[in-house]
This record gives structure tokens, C-alpha cells and sequence, in this order.
């Protein structure tokens, strides 16, 4: 059976020729963060010592979004991993067990609300000219989604639009805890809020404070917003599964080849908060975006298109 990556780095590690093997792909895990050459025979070990490990748990390991210890546990899959993203990037290995299946992502917002509140639910049904404010109200009813919410937006307004700069590492931290430790109920209604007026849709473009989270004084080049991401188990975790879970097929009656939009949404998601966190371009529209240019990529430009295009013209997201 699929073990997490901790346990099964804590079962190699108790074995000698495991372990061994283990500490050859850490130093070439190592390497690669670090930018460092590999010389052939270097090269050849690593991978030698990937194969070594055969039908070893760790080889098979996954993480879960939300458990204790994810990056300890991302950090392990990529050790094993790390010949995947030798000169290029696999995007298409997920270090996550597959989402829930369509059933969870369907809600009832006033019996959630009725569940939470033991009250009526008039406050709620009063808002149903703008269901992004009613998915508010529906996370105040909860004292985890408001906590959380009210600690992101605090930390994403302090600095934004003055002298100052507000501290992105931070909000992309708080806007991580909020998707990550609230349930999914209270969290993908406020994301995904259908919009019928302005209003409303600026009210869902604005969930993430994108003026701290998403932009950036200039547009920075989509490649740049890739490498930073790489950098980061985090993240490139998370566009992995995004990459997995979103992949477009034409002949596919929801888009993906997958056959689960629902997933497609929970990975789009785990983006959010990530150096590259995407968002909806305008108050009018469905359509969302990196906050990056694909201009001045000389060579790379059609590599850059690809990169954009995962999100701004993606017929499954």
C-alpha cells in the first residue's frame, strides 16, 4: 500500500543499504537546489541510486494537503524524485494522493449555514443577489473560516497601496494556512462564487487582496515566476498536481483529460499562496491569470506561452 513519504523515510532509514542509497539522492536533491553542476559520473550515481530503491516505499511515497509536516514530507518525495526534474520540469508527477471525488465538492450553503448557526437563516437567503457576499456570511458562521480569513486579509492589507510594501511571504503564508486548514465547504464558495454583476465579481477578485498576493509594481516575466516556484517544495509540488489534475484534452466533455474538473479546482487551489498565485483578471469575468508577461523571452518565448497558457487558456480550468 501507498505510504506517506515521513513513514517511509523513517522505514528506509532504519535499513543500512536503504539508507545508503538514501543519502546519495539527498546529496544530488542537494546539488540541484543549489544550482551546482553535475558532472557525468555524478549524474549517473544519481540516477543509478534512484534505481537502486526499486519497489521501495519510498519510491511510491505521497503527501496530503493538509497534513502535519507537508514540506518535511514534499521535501522527502523530491529527494527521490529529483531525477525528474533534470533539465527540465515534469509537471505531470504529483507528489499529492488523488483528490476527493466530485461528490465532496457539491454544497448546500443554507444547510451548512443552518448546521453552523442553529439560527434562521435570513441573513443568508437575503444575500442571493450576490453569492459572494452570502459565502462570506456562510464563513462567519464558523469560527476557524473567520479567524483564519481575518488573519490573511489583515496581514495582505498592512503596507498595500502606501509608502510601504506589505510582506508577501507572509500574506502567501496566511493565504496558505486559510485554504489549507478550512474546510473545503467554506473555502471554494468564496472562490468560486458565481457572479451575475460587477459587484460581486469584484468582490471575488478581490478574496486573495491580490494587490499584495498577485501583483507585482511591474509584470515580472512568466519564466522568472517559474524558477521562483521551482525553488520551492511548496510550490512546485503544487504545480505539479495542477499540472496532473488540469491537463486540457479537446475530446474530453469537461476539458480534462482526467475526466474531474472538481480536482482540477482543488489544485488551482493549492496555487494560491505560491509564488505563482493565479487570480481572475476582471470584475466581469470568469477568466484568471498569472501576473506575468511573456515580452522579452527571446528563445524561451514559446516555453513562457506555455507556462501562461496552463492558466489563461486552459479549456479544463
Amino acid at each position: 500500500p501507498r505510504s506517506d513519504c515521513i513513514a517511509a523515510e523513517q522505514l528506509c532509514l532504519s535499513d543500512s543499504t536503504c539508507n545508503a542509497t538514501y543519502r546519495i539522492l539527498e546529496n544530488c536533491a542537494l546539488a540541484k537546489t543549489r544550482l551546482l553542476p553535475l558532472d557525468h559520473d555524478s549524474r549517473v550515481r544519481c540516477l543509478n541510486a534512484e534505481l537502486d530503491l526499486g519497489n521501495s516505499s519510498l519510491l511510491h511515497c505521497k503527501c496530503h494537503r493538509r497534513m502535519k509536516r507537508q514540506e518535511h514530507c514534499l521535501r522527502v518525495f523530491w529527494t527521490v524524485h529529483s531525477s525528474v526534474t533534470d533539465g527540465y520540469f515534469n509537471l505531470e508527477t504529483s507528489p499529492y494522493e488523488n483528490p476527493a471525488n466530485e461528490e465532496h465538492w457539491k454544497t448546500d450553503y443554507n444547510k451548512l449555514a443552518a448546521l453552523l448557526s442553529g439560527k434562521d437563516c435570513s441573513q443568508i437567503a437575503g444575500d442571493a443577489t450576490n453569492p459572494c457576499l452570502k459565502a462570506t456570511h456562510v464563513c462567519n458562521l464558523s469560527k476557524k473560516c473567520v479567524r483564519l480569513r481575518t488573519d490573511y486579509a489583515s496581514i495582505c492589507t498592512k503596507g498595500a497601496g502606501s509608502e510601504d510594501t506589505c510582506d508577501r511571504r507572509k500574506c502567501h503564508r496566511g493565504l496558505r494556512n486559510f485554504f489549507e486548514k478550512v474546510p473545503e465547504d467554506f473555502t471554494k464558495s468564496i472562490l468560486f462564487c458565481p457572479c451575475q454583476d460587477e459587484l460581486c465579481g469584484e468582490r471575488r477578485r478581490k478574496t486573495i487582496v491580490p494587490d499584495c498576493s498577485f501583483q507585482y509594481n511591474t509584470k515580472p516575466n512568466c519564466l522568472w515566476l517559474l524558477d521562483s516556484c521551482l525553488e520551492d517544495h511548496i510550490c512546485k509540488s503544487r504545480l505539479a498536481d495542477f499540472q496532473q489534475n488540469c491537463q486540457p484534452a479537446d475530446m474530453s466533455p469537461d476539458g480534462c483529460s482526467q475526466h474531474n474538473r472538481a480536482a482540477c479546482l482543488q489544485a488551482y487551489m493549492g496555487m494560491i499562496g505560491t509564488p505563482m498565485t493565479p487570480n481572475y483578471v476582471s470584475n466581469s469575468s470568469v477568466e484568471v491569470s498569472l501576473w506575468c508577461t511573456c515580452e522579452s523571452s527571446g528563445n524561451q518565448k514559446e516555453k513562457c506561452d506555455q507556462i501562461l497558457g496552463l492558466f489563461e487558456s486552459n479549456k479544463c480550468l
